[in-house]
């Protein structure tokens, strides 16, 4: 039910379907007949915000903007040693299966966290562990093992969200005496994500994907682009997920053994 639950609450609040609801709230509160001057202006902030969030939250410069505050971590440098003993790659974004390949494949977002675990794993020789749900776990292996010619040595295919990827690595592990790792995972989610590892009891050196880069806008930044919805909706899911989980580790709700 917890997992039900945060998947509606996240799916209405976040873009589109947040701004949308608000819009939707306008539009009833100036329709309705018996409504009062008060209420039809309240109506008229809310379309009016709900419009202005929409074209602000899709633009490239506001949406950069936005992950930006959201990245916290530079990119790893692997020209200085890393102290670490395993590398832990999360599943995220979409898994589906491929008749190109004849199976499992990895989406976008995931095939980058997969690409960079395994160009990491290549050059430090530390061995894989994979965390998501089963789709993810399956395609994160298959695309290892096709594309990279690696087999992680450890699998966890029943995770639901962060916290259970960080709990449910430590099960495996733990008993390999394993403490330090390098953590890869999109960079808007690795503030997240690190300090959820580092809460189950490792030490996590930081390996984010898809890091912001400094570029000069063009006057097309400037205006609604659908991409830019996708990015601004990723950075504000990240940015509220974090302080959702600091009040549920300070409440005592939800915390790693």
């Amino acid at each position: 039910m917890f997992f039900v639950l945060k998947a509606l609450l996240k799916s209405l609040l976040l873009p589109p379907a947040g701004p949308l609801l608000l819009g939707v709230l306008g539009a009833w509160l100036i329709a309705r007949a018996r409504a009062g001057a008060a209420a039809r202006r309240v109506g008229w902030g809310c379309l009016l915000g709900c419009l202005a969030a929409l074209w602000l939250l899709s633009t490239p410069v506001v949406a950069e903007a936005l992950a930006r505050v959201a990245q916290r971590y530079p990119a790893l440098d692997l020209a200085q040693p890393v102290s670490a003993q395993a590398i832990v790659i999360l599943g995220g974004g979409n898994d589906r299966i491929a008749p190109e390949y004849g199976g499992p494949a990895a989406g976008f977002e995931l095939l980058e966290r997969v690409s960079y675990g395994a160009y990491v794993a290549r050059r430090t020789g530390l061995p894989i562990l994979v965390s998501g749900d089963a789709g993810e776990a399956g395609a994160m292996r298959a695309v290892l093992a096709r594309d990279f010619g690696l087999a992680p040595r450890w699998t966890v295919g029943d995770s639901r969200d962060t916290f259970t990827d960080a709990q449910l690595s430590a099960g495996q592990l733990r008993p390999a005496g394993i403490a330090r790792i390098v953590l890869v995972t999109s960079s808007d989610h690795e503030w997240r994500a690190a300090h959820e590892f580092m809460s189950a009891g490792f030490t996590v050196v930081p390996a984010p994907v898809h890091v912001w880069a400094s570029h000069a806008y063009r006057p097309g930044d400037y205006l609604p682009q659908a991409p830019a919805l996708t990015v601004s909706t990723h950075a504000l899911n990240e940015l509220l997920g974090n302080v959702v989980r600091q009040v549920l580790a300070a409440t005592h709700l939800r915390r790693h053994d």
